[in-house]
């Protein structure tokens, strides 16, 4: 008497099958799926405080470097501090319930409990300060943040997306005075090149040490 159905005999060419086919589309959907495309592009925490930057980049124009000061000579952007924030709220909008963490930090002197957004790995070296000197604009790397009410991950930031701007970076490149104007329309090579207003002769790094130091 058989144990086991006859079927049973065509298990191992089956499952020998399914890993010729599964397999390469398990890479696939791992490669496609779990990349920070996917996973991280439109990460958008909640905040401690509801802070637009449609209201304050968008409506009312302020400059980025008004809050991140260290943009310009810096490697990181800087978090602004309570001062920034009070620098107008001692006067505009005192009462209002959303801004209690802001009054409360001032009158403490404990810090606001930023969730952070766009973060590189530990391993990886940028430094804001460079790319600014070079004429790459905010909205590259940020997206429209005058356009966003609750602030989000525009780009992967991963290696690869960064190696692509590397590789060919001309469309990215903006006159200097213009690294904080929003709504700049990326150009071809040629345009960047016959500008007389930007250097189109950078050559940001492409091996291992440029960013893995």
């Amino acid at each position: 008497m058989q144990i086991f159905p006859r079927w049973t005999n065509k298990l191992p060419a089956l499952i020998a099958i399914a890993v010729a086919l599964g397999g390469p589309g398990l890479i696939f959907v791992i490669w496609y799926y779990f990349s920070p495309r996917h996973t991280d592009v439109g990460y958008q925490p909640k905040q401690p405080v509801p802070y637009s930057h449609k209201l304050h980049a968008g409506d009312l124009g302020i400059d980025c470097r008004y809050c991140h000061v260290g943009v310009e000579k810096s490697a990181i952007a800087m978090v602004p501090p309570t001062q920034a924030c009070m620098n107008c709220h001692s006067q505009v909008k005192k009462e209002s319930a959303a801004l209690a963490p802001i009054r409360q930090s001032w009158e403490d002197g404990s810090p606001i409990e930023w969730v952070r957004i766009h973060k590189v790995p530990d391993y990886a070296f940028f430094d804001h300060s460079a790319h600014l000197a070079a004429g790459v604009g905010c909205s590259s790397c940020h997206g429209r943040v005058d356009q966003m009410v609750k602030m989000r991950q525009d780009q992967p930031l991963s290696m690869g997306w960064c190696l692509d701007c590397h590789r060919n970076p001309l469309p990215h490149l903006r006159p200097k005075d213009k690294v904080t104007q929003m709504d700049w329309v990326l150009r071809s090579p040629e345009e960047v090149r016959n500008d007389p207003r930007v250097n189109a002769n950078v050559n940001p790094p492409q091996n291992c040490t440029g960013c893995h130091r």
